[in-house]
């Protein structure tokens, strides 16, 4: 998780230089249908804050990384959302 952060953080702080103040805090993960196998999906929850509040946010997939980025990608977008910057249609 700390490298697709970092990856990601790399990659947008120069345009949105606010997210230098959010800081993952948590990260769980849970099996949701563990009776599916291989085929199960896995949920991420992740847990950030600022300097103002804290917030979670969750990814689903069968695949934990996708999970996990689904999970950090709205996170990178709530922080942006309570800070009023608009971030770019996906």
């Amino acid at each position: 998780m700390n490298a697709l952060d970092n990856a990601l953080r790399k990659s947008l702080e120069k345009f949105y230089p606010s997210l230098r103040e959010m800081v993952l805090t948590d990260y769980k993960v849970r099996v949701v249908n563990a009776s599916a196998g291989t085929a199960a999906k896995v949920r991420v929850l992740i847990e950030s804050r600022d300097h103002k509040s804290e917030w979670t946010t969750m990814g689903v997939s069968t695949n934990l990384i996708e999970a996990s980025y689904l999970a950090l990608v709205d996170a990178v977008e709530y922080k942006l959302f309570k800070d009023s910057i608009k971030p770019r249609q996906r």
